[in-house]
């Protein structure tokens, strides 16, 4: 019911205008008279022929229906809703009344708050607007249609706006045109490049089979010289060995010998229990007590041991034994006089000095010293050796160094050193010959692009200073940011993959797992590609914490220029 009251008040307003607009044509015909009403009749006549050639060119639809969509707009015929809700008939169609629910059937009013408004802009580029902004006093197309009844004056600024428009298409014509012409360079040199590139890898793979049959002779020859070098080496150690052995076995002997005459304290020719119990430090049990039961265990079955006897004692005693020469000597204390005592001597240096006359020491150097201290000590392998126990020194001295090796032992040596380095050297030729044949296989292997148009801007980079820093951008490796005035680099991204939409996948790269923010995410950057004639990084900005965003302009990304009617045509609609 109240659908219908709003349906006839909508008539009814409706009914008013074309009222008021009949009378006022009608007022207009009564006061012509005569002479005037042929002057009317004359200026008729040119709006009637423009009228027809309008007539003969512009397609008749409803107010505010796209050219797209005429054929659903049948005067005469029922409309049915673009969204099949429902039919009506077409007198319902722009009469300011929403009947369908995506408002379709008001293209030209305001009435659905859903509705679109199509400006045609003839001249210009047409748009569609919210239907809300019809006859609002604004003029929202460029050619005035959505002000059609609000009064509001509003020029047709449409072929203005389509000539400003054209000298840009044809700038960025001109632009595309150059880019596209280097664009084909580009992909006739990555032609070139890629042919080049499979060339030398299939040198490279001939030279790699050559090189391994070589490294293989070479590692044969270097076993074979390395197996009689091995054995001189051994030959010449085991003499060096038995040599040592030797001369300690005879200084051992001659220590032995020493401490029999130092035990045998009766000269009688023996070591009887009682003088080897003089020894404490042979306790066995480290109980601080030598009993005569563990001296007697070290004698075994005899209670003396003659020169001969005493070497099996000797061998279970001297890692113990301390020479009486060798014994620590008490020291005797300084006399002092009767009735006096020497007092400890104090920690505290400024006790050595009258009051108020310490002198002051620059606590710095001290430090200096004592780390200059440790490191002379760190740095003087022999001054642990006066710390050792004598034995230790005197053996560390007695053995000495290796001697040289002989003539025929060096010449094997020499000889094996040869192969070896022969060898070495065809190893890291071979290792080389993979790395260029894996920089290769990558670099052919990459997408860039259909045609290979982006395979110029591999292993290159390119630079953006800005006010605080230098971003650098190295397509298909990463991106970078250093600090103008000093810092370290931080990473934005490494290449991870072509990120455009589709049918336009190499519009946009993205670089990933840049270094970490701090309790952030790592860092990215999305780097978006426009056509132009120089390769250049225009502009740089972080849209987001962590997330950046670069804009770089390449030939690579140029299409074939349209023609500038195709570009324009629908400005003509």
């Amino acid at each position: 019911m109240r659908n219908a009251e709003l349906r006839r008040e909508a008539r009814l307003r409706l009914a008013i205008r074309l009222s008021f607009s009949r009378v006022e044509r009608k007022n207009n015909v009564t006061e012509s008279k005569g002479g005037k009403m042929a002057m009317v009749c004359q200026s008729l006549i040119p709006l009637l022929l423009l009228s027809a050639a309008i007539s003969a060119v512009e397609v008749q639809r409803p107010r505010g229906v796209p050219l797209s969509k005429k054929h659903f707009y049948v005067e005469g015929k029922p409309f049915t809703c673009l969204d099949d809700s429902r039919t009506i008939p077409f007198d319902r169609v722009n009469d300011d009344y929403c009947d369908c629910q995506d408002g379709s059937d008001e293209p030209g009013t305001p009435a659905c708050p859903n509705g679109s408004f199509h400006c045609t802009n003839a001249g210009y580029r047409p748009v569609f607007i919210p239907s809300s902004r019809i006859n609002d006093g604004v003029c929202d197309c460029c050619d005035a249609t959505d002000e059609y009844n609000s009064g509001a004056s509003c020029p047709n600024t449409c072929r203005e706006l389509g000539r400003k428009e054209k000298e840009i298409l044809l700038k960025l014509a001109e632009i595309a045109k150059e880019g596209f012409v280097l664009k084909q360079q580009l992909i006739q040199e990555a032609k070139r490049g890629l042919e080049e590139k499979k060339t030398k890898a299939f040198e490279l793979e001939a030279s790699k089979k050559q090189l391994e049959e070589k490294l293989e002779a070479l590692r044969t020859v270097k076993e074979a010289a390395e197996e009689p070098e091995k054995e001189a080496k051994e030959r010449h150690l085991k003499a060096w060995e038995d040599e040592k052995a030797a001369v300690r076995a005879e200084k051992d002997n001659a220590r032995m010998a020493e401490v029999f005459i130092e035990l045998d304290d009766d000269g009688d020719g023996f070591v009887s229990l009682i003088e080897l119990q003089s020894h404490t430090e042979l306790d066995t049990d480290s109980d601080g007590s030598f009993t005569e039961t563990e001296a007697q265990a070290l004698f075994g079955d005899v209670d003396k041991a003659d020169r001969v006897a005493f070497e099996a004692v000797w061998k279970d005693i001297k890692d113990k034994y301390i020479s009486e020469s060798q014994a620590p000597a008490e020291t005797p204390q300084e006399e002092m006089p009767h009735g006096e005592t020497r007092e400890p001597r104090s920690d505290n240096d400024s006790e050595n000095y009258p009051e108020g006359e310490i002198p002051e020491d620059d606590d710095d150097d001290d430090d200096q010293e004592e780390e200059d201290d440790e490191e002379e000590e760190d740095d003087d392998p022999d001054e642990a050796d006066y710390n050792r126990p004598p034995a230790v020194q005197e053996k560390k001295d007695d053995e000495g160094t290796m001697p040289p090796y002989d003539g025929e032992t060096q010449i094997l040596i020499d000889a094996a050193q040869k192969a070896r380095e022969q060898f070495d050297e065809a190893e890291r030729a071979l290792r080389e010959l993979d790395d260029q044949l894996k920089s290769i296989e990558k670099e052919t292997n990459s997408d860039f692009g259909p045609s290979a148009e982006f395979a110029y801007l591999y292993s290159q980079c390119y630079e953006m200073p800005t006010g605080e820093y230098i971003y650098r951008f190295c397509p298909f490796n990463r991106v970078t940011q250093k600090p103008k005035y000093g810092g370290s680099e931080t990473s934005l991204g490494t290449w991870g993959h072509w990120d455009g939409p589709e049918g336009d996948v190499y519009a946009v790269m993205k670089y990933e797992n840049g270094m970490g923010c701090w309790q952030g995410p790592n860092r990215s950057t999305t780097v978006k590609l426009k056509c132009g004639r120089e390769t250049a990084v225009t502009s740089t900005a972080e849209p987001s914490r962590c997330e950046y965003l670069m804009e770089f302009t390449t030939p690579a990304l140029c299409q074939e220029p349209k023609t500038l009617d195709s570009m324009h045509a629908h400005l003509e609609l």
